[in-house]
């Protein structure tokens, strides 16, 4: 059972593709409303073995309601691809603190915490498990239109370090 954030288009729906065809059970969530066309396909052709939820990842509500969703329809939560995030470009000099707040809050924060409830929930389901964190080369180094994103992707890398660390006595890799 794989739990997809952002798979409603690019690299998060590629995955889901594989999962899917690998024959994993598993659970979208992105922001809009609808699925896009891509996820819609996958519906129609995997049926019971996917759902698509709409939530906002920097809602701590919502990303408790997810894993308890995600638990109640498959059992366990086996797989978290934590893939949801947001990019924004500019100077560094005009860069603003809304563009700071928007870009942690998904890209660091709503990474972070959505992490922690999945783990708790594997190790309390006592079977291991897999979070993939998503990051970027743009974590490996700054640039200077994308600052705040570059310090969001560094920032992932650093907690999929620690959570590693972490979680390895649970079972779970990261």
């Amino acid at each position: 059972v794989a739990l997809l954030t952002g798979a409603n288009g690019g690299i998060g729906l590629a995955v889901a593709y594989a999962y899917l065809a690998s024959g994993a059970k598993c659970v979208i969530v992105d922001l809009p409303q609808d699925p896009s066309p891509g996820v819609s396909a996958l519906l129609d052709k995997y049926g019971d073995n996917l759902a698509y939820l709409h939530a906002d990842l920097t809602d701590a509500e919502a990303r408790q309601h997810i894993v308890s969703a995600v638990v109640s329809k498959f059992g366990g939560i086996d797989v978290l691809f934590n893939n949801a995030a947001v990019f924004d470009m500019g100077p560094f000099l005009e860069a603003t603190e809304a563009q700071f707040d928007k870009l942690f809050n998904v890209n660091v924060k709503a990474m972070f915490f959505l992490m922690q409830d999945v783990a708790k929930a594997m190790v309390e389901a006592g079977n291991g498990g897999k979070i993939i964190n998503m990051a970027s080369q743009a974590g490996r180094r700054g640039e200077a239109l994308v600052a705040h994103y570059c310090a969001t992707k560094a920032a992932v890398v650093s907690y999929t370090q620690s959570a590693a660390l972490a979680l390895a006595e649970h079972g779970i890799t990261v």
